[in-house]
């Protein structure tokens, strides 16, 4: 006869197949979860494809899921007093989206390329805080990461100048490239050139010129497709530090 109280359960070996190739592993809450914390969390979320310009959530929508972003690049946007939209953010594989202490989202969510997305309910998305400790760190931990994003923003638009702002810009690129592990000396750039004026507070053609300037001093080359070449990330941020003239 089988003496079950002699079986010792293992946990899964193999990361879900759900969960294989999501950002959220290695920069995301999920980078705090063993196999068997994923598998289980696996059963709790709903995966979707997005393409551009798919809406992921509507400022104003009742906050009722949590958003996180397996691939593709998002970006937020507020609904201003006098009917336009403001650039607040964007957002990267393995970020959050929507987790708010309000109980409606702050902003629009909205894709700028293709990509998966795994929504979880929020009611859910607090259960698996409270069943695995470490989430709650690693969720200080990214929202530590987002306040000194902001205050680097307000840095930004608030002292710097309009190369030095698009050369911050372009650092803060690089570093989230970096801490998912991918390639930060050349970068995919969806958003136009538009949407980086508005987040940095500068007109279309402003941007355009500190573009202009910073692939003549050689800082910037533009691969095509959206994508640019920093070929000497120290010296770029040196310059939109001001130490660099």
């Amino acid at each position: 006869m089988l003496n079950h109280s002699l079986i010792v359960r293992t946990a899964p070996q193999e990361v879900p197949a759900a969960c294989a190739n999501c950002g959220g592993r290695t920069a995301g809450i999920c980078a705090a979860l063993d196999t068997a914390g994923l598998e289980e969390i696996s059963h709790e979320t709903r995966r979707t494809a997005v393409r551009p310009h798919d809406m992921l959530y509507h400022e104003g929508d009742s906050a009722q899921s949590v958003v996180m972003l397996m691939r593709g690049v998002a970006k937020l946007t507020r609904q201003l007093p006098n009917g336009r939209q403001q650039v607040v953010g964007f957002r990267f594989a393995g970020d959050i989206l929507g987790f708010t202490t309000r109980r409606s989202f702050a902003s629009d969510a909205e894709m700028l390329t293709e990509g998966q997305v795994c929504r979880i309910s929020r009611l859910d998305f607090e259960g698996m805080l409270a069943r695995f400790p470490a989430t709650q760190r690693r969720l200080i931990d990214l929202c530590s990461q987002e306040l000194a994003e902001a205050q680097e923003q307000l840095v930004t638009v608030g002292r710097r100048q309009a190369e030095q702002r698009v050369a911050a810009f372009l650092i803060a690129l690089a570093e989230a490239a970096r801490r998912r592990g991918q390639s930060y000396d050349v970068l995919d750039m969806p958003m136009t050139r538009a949407e980086i004026g508005d987040l940095l507070g500068l007109a279309l053609e402003t941007v355009s010129r500190a573009f202009t300037q910073l692939k003549k001093r050689g800082f910037v080359k533009e691969l095509g497709r959206g994508r640019v070449e920093l070929p000497d990330i120290p010296a770029l941020a040196a310059m939109a530090e001001g130490d660099i003239e």
